[in-house]
């Protein structure tokens, strides 16, 4: 570094951005470099000339081309060894696919010995280096203190010593968790202890985490690992090559390997006896089975000249992101709300120095807290985070030990939650009041000041609040409103999931049933090759294919109003009726598939003409599939939308509107179970949506605010759009988080709780075009609990003394009076 700030290292990071890491633009601010790292375009550029100018056989040949990769080949693996500083008469390399394959290799040569191996492993691991306690005979999960208790000379755990095994020990260089990092030295002086075990003690270190921005010294072999392994694509983001160093006087332990494959062997006799010579040359010979990854190792070699070359050594590298760290981490504790009260809960230990290393990675991990002491949502985070361009990692990070101690997670709360649904990678973050996971920023050779800034100015654009009061003044807020004239506006089904709408056109009656409107969600486009039902936020253009439903012709007619492949048809029908003998050279059969993660039951088609409409359009292979009416087996599915806390502290008070009916006979749930009885179709959460025009003008008047466009209220997709004439907005605006029930004509609608909105509601309806709004303006204005909210959930409920037609068959229409119930 050329100053104590990083400024001149920092300045040149950020000019060589623009002309190497050209996929960062449009503001995007990559911090997932843990995951993986951004590749260079001087590397890319280099290996496509070297593959088209220079010819590479397979190795296992004679040929020209095959001694030429061979030659490559062992210049990249010595050339690996000097990155490590490693002595190659020391050390060998075999390459793999990845850290976690390398991993596997040596649990499984382990596994084959005669009575097996016993394990321990560091808390703080990645479960691929928990994973290898599946493959031992004991296995023991220890934190920092023991294994310092065990260096000092204390006893082995007793399911470990009891085993009478082989030992391995497995820990991570640096917790990809919170970027913790653990001393290197441990394995010299565990292996200092003869008394360890009689029977062979082993080290596996996994430094895939800590080589992405620091140099790992294996200069010493008698002190270094007997294994270390690492991913190449997250110190170079490319090739994705891993890589398995042994410490060659650890080579015994694969001596009871038994499976081989092409290229490990000298000889191998199958007729009459079965009988193999392993090659024995060199270790990695007898361990890279089948053709070796050649042209990803090619790759490897310029990626260690391309890196060096841009970043100089990983010792720079590693005081620039050191400093980034500390700067992030620094800035992110002292954030205070208005009230005084933390921003934000920080996991990751403070970077620090001491006797010239750094004893922490450039990985800060916390989670976020509103005003009140509320955990904000994981994934109403990531949604934020992704309209703004941020990109970063949520969740468990894979490393189950180390959240488990971060969040004080106990065995009996971890198994409670995954009772309770919880999921890796679900969206039930915030469990028994406790989040399930955490935010990982991790920083890359490639960062700058410039990044960890703007990632800071946007946590403090949007989780900071500027409010002295403990609590957001909507959430404790009592609306008063006086009698309006409300009426329904809008009615709009959605017969194909995350698809356009159909308009109900004004006047036309259209049936209401218990699982929604007639029509609505009945059909759903599935990925022919995982069955998941699509959806706008992943396929934007969904929005661009526009139903419509023909009574007369007892069709629903699709067509695209985007661009439209000129050898298709402009638009398609489907038979209406569910009769398998209507529909022309078009069978059916029954395709199991998941909606929001659930598993349902569909009838697929197999038209042809219908699915290659779908899939071309898109760009994806896919086909159409239909809900049946109210379901039936496994296709039933239920409501899971249930009141919010900012609606149900409002509801004890039991403030209601001048002018509404009398309260009807049923009551809003008591429970979710009660809610979970009633039924619906494809819907994310609830059968039917409502929006407030009131509530979108307040919306759209907050966005303008800020500079930005108001949003129509088709990007919420609402089935039934409630609209007021003659009264102001301001007395009316969010006023449906405290309705109870709605009267709409002669029917009555059970309010079921507020709706939570994710960033596909930033898809512009008719363009299909995403932008931040009305999202990032929702996360501001619209969060309780860390969630974002709007619009209402409801499902119809008869009343008890219903009868005649209107029981038989309820409709609304556009223009019908609506009264409220709060």
């Amino acid at each position: 570094m050329a100053d104590e700030d990083g400024s001149a290292y920092n300045g040149h990071i950020e000019a060589l951005r623009e002309k190497e890491y050209p996929m960062l633009k449009d503001d995007n601010i990559y911090l997932d470099h843990a995951g993986t790292t951004l590749y260079a375009k001087s590397l890319v550029d280099e290996f496509a000339a070297d593959m088209t100018t220079n010819l590479f056989g397979n190795p296992h040949s004679a040929s020209s081309s095959s001694q030429s990769s061979t030659a490559r080949i062992d210049d990249v693996r010595v050339q690996v060894l000097q990155l490590l500083n490693a002595d190659p008469t020391e050390f060998d390399v075999v390459f793999v696919a990845n850290a976690t394959a390398g991993i596997k290799l040596v649990a499984e040569a382990l596994r084959s010995a005669p009575g097996g191996f016993s394990f321990m492993y560091h808390q703080t691991s990645h479960t691929s280096l928990v994973g290898v306690r599946q493959e031992s005979r004991a296995s023991s999960c220890i934190d920092t203190e023991t294994v310092q208790n065990l260096v000092d000379g204390a006893p082995l755990p007793d399911e470990i010593a009891s085993a009478g095994a082989p030992l391995l020990f497995g820990y991570p260089a640096q917790s990809n968790m919170d970027g913790a990092r653990l001393p290197l030295d441990w394995s010299h002086k565990l292996r200092r202890r003869n008394d360890i075990t009689p029977l062979g003690f082993y080290t596996l270190l996994d430094a895939a985490a800590y080589v992405t921005t620091s140099p790992l010294d294996l200069g010493d072999q008698k002190s270094a690992p007997d294994f270390t392994v690492l991913s190449f694509n997250k110190i170079f983001g490319f090739p994705d090559l891993g890589a398995l160093v042994v410490r060659k006087d650890a080579m015994a332990v694969f001596q009871h390997r038994k499976y081989f494959g092409g290229g490990t062997v000298d000889m191998v006799v199958c007729a009459g006896e079965q009988w193999h010579a392993p090659k024995s040359q060199s270790l990695h010979e007898s361990l890279e089975d089948g053709t070796l990854p050649i042209h990803s190792i090619v790759a490897l070699g310029i990626a260690l000249g391309v890196h060096r070359r841009l970043f100089g050594t990983m010792a720079d590298i590693s005081t620039h992101t050191s400093y980034l760290a500390q700067r992030l981490h620094d800035k992110l504790d002292g954030m205070r709300h208005g009230n005084g009260r933390r921003v934000g809960k920080i996991y990751s230990p403070a970077v620090k120095h001491v006797a010239g290393s750094v004893v922490s990675g450039p990985i800060v991990t916390f989670n976020l807290r509103d005003e009140g002491g509320a955990w904000i949502s994981l994934t109403e985070f990531e949604k934020t985070a992704v309209l703004k361009g941020f990109h970063i990692r949520t969740g468990g990070l894979c490393n189950p030990g180390g959240v488990a101690a971060a969040l004080d997670l106990k065995p009996y709360e971890m198994k409670r939650n995954f009772s309770s649904g919880f999921r890796c990678g679900d969206d039930n973050d915030v469990l028994g009041g406790k989040p399930t996971g955490t935010i990982r920023v991790s920083l890359g050779a490639m960062s700058t000041v410039s990044d960890v800034d703007r990632f800071v100015a946007f946590i403090y654009e949007f989780y900071r609040s500027s409010d002295k009061s403990t609590f957001n003044q909507a959430r404790g807020e009592t609306r008063s409103t006086t009698a309006a004239d409300l009426v329904v506006a809008n009615i709009t089904v959605f017969p194909i999931k995350s698809c356009g709408g159909f308009h109900i056109p004004e006047g036309q009656p259209w049936e209401v049933k218990p699982e929604g409107l007639a029509w609505d969600r009945e059909w759903c486009l599935l990925h022919l090759g995982t069955s998941q039902a699509l959806n706008q936020k992943r396929y934007p253009r969904m929005a661009l294919l526009r139903p419509c439903i023909d009574f007369e012709k007892g069709v629903l007619e699709v067509s695209y109003i985007g661009e439209i492949p000129k050898h298709l048809p402009s638009k398609i029908t489907v038979p209406l009726s569910s009769n398998p003998a209507y529909f022309e050279s078009c069978d059916t059969k029954w395709r199991t598939s998941r909606v929001c993660g659930e598993e349902i039951v569909a009838c697929a088609y197999t038209s042809a003409t219908i699915n290659a409409y779908f899939s071309e359009i898109l760009e994806v292979p896919c086909i159409l599939a239909r809900f049946p009416s109210g379901g039936q087996g496994q296709s039933m599915r239920r409501v899971k939308a249930q009141l919010q806390h900012h609606q149900a502290g409002y509801h004890k008070t039991k403030r209601r509107v001048p002018g509404a009916f009398p309260p009807a006979i049923d009551t809003p749930p008591d429970s979710d179970s009660e809610v979970d009885q009633r039924r619906m179709l494809l819907s994310n959460e609830s059968p039917l949506l409502a929006i407030n025009t009131a509530s979108l003008r307040a919306l759209n008047t907050e966005i303008r605010k800020q500079g930005g466009k108001g949003v129509s209220a088709d990007v919420f997709r609402a089935n039934i759009v409630v609209d007021s004439s003659g009264q102001e907005d301001d007395l009316l605006a969010y006023t449906e988080d405290h309705w109870s029930s709605l009267q709409i004509g002669n029917h009555r609608f059970q309010m079921l709780g507020s709706c939570r909105r994710c960033h596909m509601v930033c898809i512009h309806q008719d363009t299909a075009v995403k932008s931040e709004e009305p999202f990032a303006t929702l996360s501001k204005t619209r969060r309780f609990d860390g969630k974002v909210f709007f619009g209402t959930h409801m499902c119809y409920a008869a009343a008890a003394n219903e009868a005649g037609a209107l029981a038989q068959v309820p409709t609304i229409r556009i223009g019908d009076k609506v009264s409220v119930d709060c």
